[in-house]
């Protein structure tokens, strides 16, 4: 299975984490299904920001609000692992619903992107899925 992301939303993702060497950036995920047309900035309210995301509650609910006034629906969201690898953390296992969100995670110069389900394969919650630039070949992983 495949997600398609922008090129813009792709680059805004990798740029963001790149900038923050030892916090993790998050976000929300704009699109439909499986098409991620935006990603949003978020602040990261978590008590320990280096090695764990929250995404501010105020942020989500203000897109979810947008969303219903006919705006683009929250697909899921991004977080970056500074100091690790561009995969699901067994933290980011334990935190995750099994709701089939999409996930973004970057580390390095890496973006990879999985789906949070119930009995995944990594770490029991998530799939990996194939992403892609809409419109271009596949992005690097």
């Amino acid at each position: 299975m495949a997600v398609t992301i922008s090129s813009d939303a792709l680059d805004f993702i990798r740029k963001s984490a790149a900038a923050s060497p030892d916090f993790e950036v998050c976000g929300l995920l704009l699109g439909e299904g499986d098409h991620i047309v935006a990603a949003v900035a978020c602040a990261n309210v978590a008590v320990e920001p280096g090695h764990r995301f929250e995404i501010d509650p105020a942020a989500l609910i203000a897109a979810h609000r947008a969303a219903r006034a006919g705006g683009p629906g929250v697909v899921g969201h991004y977080h970056s692992h500074p100091t690790g690898l561009a995969e699901p953390s067994p933290r980011d296992a334990a935190d995750a619903a099994p709701d089939g969100s999409i996930w973004l995670i970057a580390g390095g110069a890496a973006v990879t992107a999985w789906r949070a389900v119930a009995a995944g394969e990594r770490h029991g919650r998530f799939d990996r899925l194939a992403l892609a630039c809409a419109g271009m070949a596949p992005a690097s992983q």
